[in-house]
């Protein structure tokens, strides 16, 4: 387990607001406690209403936004977890098509739902986004040259009750670890509300 940079974090979250979007997809599943999926959403971040944004926008904040090497830590997938047919592939696969394939995304949704345990209803909300990694100079101030773009996924586990209003984010992750400003496929930033709960146990138990 490494360390996390907060000034990384906080370099992303900048990029999370309704002017400085950096999201293009967001996708999802509402689950029960028993894990059977009751109904399933894909759509262009751009085109839900600006209440909707703003609401997502808090949701997918929550994993890079909290407290750094506490409440968010990096882990490492070894060879091993890195195997075919892991859940670190599937990640892969989803980062790569920008969660544009419903059978990957229907897959990840059948793992969780094998897996979670938690006491209700729930939602997986998936983001997929980009950033123009910009260039650095000695003094540390942006030369607005791109050096990389970086694209990730974030995933958040709420809560859900009535009309799948979303509750606190219970845990989630950053895939790709956003590491020394530049992409870490061999790494992931997971973040758990409480260490010790069984949601974050569960999460845990899904990706390794």
């Amino acid at each position: 387990m490494g360390k996390i940079d907060r000034e990384d974090m906080l370099e992303l979250t900048r990029r999370m607001t309704l002017r400085r979007n950096c999201f293009d997809r967001i996708a999802g599943a509402y689950l029960d406690k028993d894990g059977f999926v009751d109904g399933t959403f894909n759509r262009h971040f751009q085109r839900l209403s600006q209440k909707d944004r703003q609401t997502n926008l808090n949701i997918a904040r929550t994993v890079p936004f909290a407290e750094t090497n506490v409440r968010l830590k990096e882990y490492v997938f070894s060879e091993d977890e890195r195997r075919p047919g892991s859940v670190w592939q599937l990640l892969m696969a989803l980062k790569e098509c920008e969660l544009k394939n419903d059978a990957m995304l229907d897959t990840f949704y059948e793992v969780f739902g094998n897996r979670y345990r938690t006491a209700g209803d729930y939602a997986v909300y998936l983001f997929h986004g980009s950033y123009d990694v910009p260039l650095k100079a000695a003094d540390k101030e942006n030369l607005w040259e791109s050096e990389e773009v970086y694209q990730f996924l974030i995933c958040a586990v709420c809560p859900v009750s009535g009309d799948y209003e979303p509750g606190e984010t219970e845990c989630g992750f950053l895939f790709p670890a956003f590491k020394d400003r530049s992409s870490d496929i061999y790494r992931i930033n997971v973040f758990a509300a409480d260490e010790k709960s069984s949601q974050a146990q569960s999460l845990r138990k899904i990706l390794f």
